[in-house]
């Protein structure tokens, strides 16, 4: 790295336990061999009961870090789709997902340690303030102590940083980014990244600048503290190995976020 005091350490998380029944989602046990934190659907967007907790276990056996991600109501849309919802509702869909969770971990014998919001909730959340004050007093309502992992450099680290909790900021691997931090819509080119090769020099050169790379070429300066992959993708377990290795090789150390308060 141009610093070797850049990070002390660089998580990797990835959104997993999104099969339901016998529809299969993603290689989730592949994916925790490579990855520190998992973002676990709650049952909403994606994932069922049992997955939920098989998806627990084996984040448990691998001492991968477990996270609560709560999504819209909205199996068939994959949790992709936007729907308006009163501040009220917004913030009853978050407690009872991560109520779920919380309670699912307790009885394996782990615990939840960080909350990350899905899809369109997210993406709406990171550009509307009210929205993911909405959401993040929620999850504070269950958890006073969860870590709120955020889109970093949006609306979202903003009312974290002004609710004093517990938080960490998150880049993508897997996806394109506008000059405003928000990123590209699915729909249009080059908004999701399957190519390894290109993933993890890019994900470094953003680690080590301590910036977004945008589109255009934009640096935006932010915290990184963790780094996503979207475990829906195809190419999921090659890019996630492609960052890993990238962010070693270039002197960088894997290991949980802790979160803070700042």
């Amino acid at each position: 790295m141009s610093d070797p005091d850049l990070r002390k350490t660089v998580d990797l998380n990835a959104d997993m336990g999104e099969s339901f029944g016998p529809w299969n989602m993603g290689d989730d046990k592949a994916l925790l061999d490579v990855v520190t934190s998992a973002n676990i659907a709650c049952g909403f967007h994606a994932g069922d009961p049992d997955v939920m907790a098989a998806t627990m276990v084996q984040a448990l056996d691998n001492g991968v870090g477990i996270g609560a991600h709560p999504g819209f109501p909205d199996l068939q849309g994959f949790g992709r789709r936007k729907v308006h919802m009163s501040p009220d509702s917004l913030g009853n869909m978050v407690r009872y997902q991560l109520g779920a969770a919380r309670g699912m971990a307790a009885a394996l014998g782990t615990e939840v340690r960080h909350l990350k919001l899905h899809g369109a909730l997210s993406n709406m959340a990171c550009v509307d303030h009210a929205m993911a004050r909405a959401c993040y007093e929620a999850a504070l309502d269950v958890d006073p102590d969860i870590i709120i992992m955020v889109l970093a450099a949006t609306a979202m680290e903003e009312v974290v940083r002004d609710l004093g909790c517990n938080w960490c900021g998150e880049i993508f691997a897997d996806r394109a980014y506008n000059d405003d931090g928000t990123l590209v819509d699915r729909s249009l080119p080059g908004a999701v990244i399957h190519d390894a090769d290109l993933a993890g020099p890019r994900i470094l050169k953003m680690v080590e600048e301590g910036a977004i790379i945008t589109e255009s070429g934009k640096r935006i300066p932010t915290s990184i503290d963790t780094i996503c992959l979207h475990g829906d993708t195809a190419e999921a377990v090659a890019l996630a190995k492609s960052v890993r290795n990238s962010l070693e090789a270039g002197g960088g150390e894997m290991g949980r976020f802790s979160g803070g308060q700042n």
